[in-house]
Parts: structure tokens; sequence; C-alpha cells
């Protein structure tokens, strides 16, 4: 009897081995995962802190409509949105170095008060880094806008209004605090700053986005102990 039995109880032990080892190493890469994002190597942390005009945590993303990245990146980020849970919030925010940038800047604005941005703003990418058009003007910038359903005359008014230039002037001042130095970039909470080169590709800057969301959300739940 004990013969016969002695090859179940090896087998037994050898399955309970095999068992401890997997839960071991499954164990192992989900520590190794959770310490994957290193601060100053593969984000930066913003100093001093960007205050932000939500309650919830928010995401902002730096762009430019005549970024080649910038266009591959936004439908990762139009679907990435839609997986985020309600407490956290996306915001455009478009990054300006030269005249030009201001005035994809003041499109982007006149948009969003025009309540037509989900219209206009892949037709925008896609103008400059497809159709080759440099979108250099009021002028060209109407022609895309009514194309898409607006009258020129409610563009020319939204694109020239105080309301509109003040956010150019927010959205330039953003920019400079969290210290940008190319496009896409992305902040988080106002206290980190994601850049394609230190996370190693947009896919991972959506990761990296996700690590430090929780991470606020958790500095947000001690807080509030």
């Amino acid at each position: 009897m004990f013969k016969r039995l002695a090859p179940k109880r090896r087998a037994l032990k050898g399955l309970c081995i095999a068992l401890f080892t997997f839960a071991t190493m499954q164990l192992t890469a989900f520590t190794a995962q959770a310490q994957e994002w290193v601060e100053g190597e593969h984000y930066d942390v913003i100093s001093p802190e960007i205050r932000g005009a939500s309650d919830k945590i928010e995401v902002t993303e730096f762009f430019w409509y005549g970024c080649g990245h910038c266009y591959n990146f936004e439908p990762q980020v139009v679907q990435w949105k839609k997986s985020l849970p309600d407490d956290v919030v996306v915001t455009g925010s478009p990054a300006m170095w030269n005249a030009l940038m201001e005035i994809h800047a003041k499109a982007f604005y006149a948009a969003e008060v025009l309540g037509v941005l989900d219209k206009v703003h892949m037709p925008l990418f896609q103008a400059i880094n497809v159709d080759r058009k440099r979108l250099a003007s009021e002028e060209e910038l109407a022609d895309l806008f009514a194309a898409n359903g607006v009258s020129r005359e409610d563009f020319s008014k939204a694109y020239n209004s105080f309301g509109v230039g003040s956010q150019v002037r927010q959205a330039n001042s953003r920019a400079r605090a969290a210290k940008i130095t190319g496009t896409p970039e992305m902040m988080v909470a106002g206290k980190y700053r994601i850049s394609t080169r230190k996370a190693g590709g947009q896919a991972n800057m959506l990761k990296l986005a996700e690590f430090l969301i929780d991470k606020e959300r958790t500095a947000r739940g001690s807080a509030a102990l």
C-alpha cells in the first residue's frame, strides 16, 4: 500500500511546489510592475505644484496641431479617456512657442467656446498633418470651421474674443510652469510631468499616467483620514 501511494504523494508534493513557485513568480512580477516607474527616470515632479481648476484628478495633455506625434497620439488618448473612472478628467492644453502655434491654440479654444471641439479637433490635426495645410491665418481656419458646420461669422467672433485670448495666455503660462519642452507631453494633478522620451513611448505615457493617477488618489485618500 505504501509503495503504491508514494508516487501519488510525490506528485502532490510536486504540484504544491509548482503552485508555490507560480504564486511567488506572480507576486514578484506584480511587485516589479508596481516599482516599474521611477521618479526622475521615467517622470518628473513639477515644483511648485500647479493648482488645477477641478476637484477631480486632472490629466493635462500638452499638444500642437502641427505635431505629427500628437496626431498619432490623439486617437490613443481618445480611447484611453473612455476607460477612466469618474474621479479623473482629461483636458487638452495647446503648447505654443511661436506665432503659428498661438494661432492654432486660438482655434482650439474657439472650438471649445463654440461647443464644436468634437467636430473640428481631429479635422484640424488632419488638415495640417495629412493634407499639408499650414492653417496659418484666421481665414484658413474659418474655412475649416465652415466646412464642419460653423459659420465664419461665429468662428471669427469666438476666435477674436477676450475669453479665447485669456485662455490662450493661461495655456502658455501653464506650459511654462510645467516646463514642457516638447509635444506630446502630459501632466498629472499638476504635480507630475510625463514625456514620450522618459516614459519610453506613447503607450507607456498612458500606463505611467494611470500609475500617477493611482498615486494621487492614494495621497488624497491618506490626506482625508
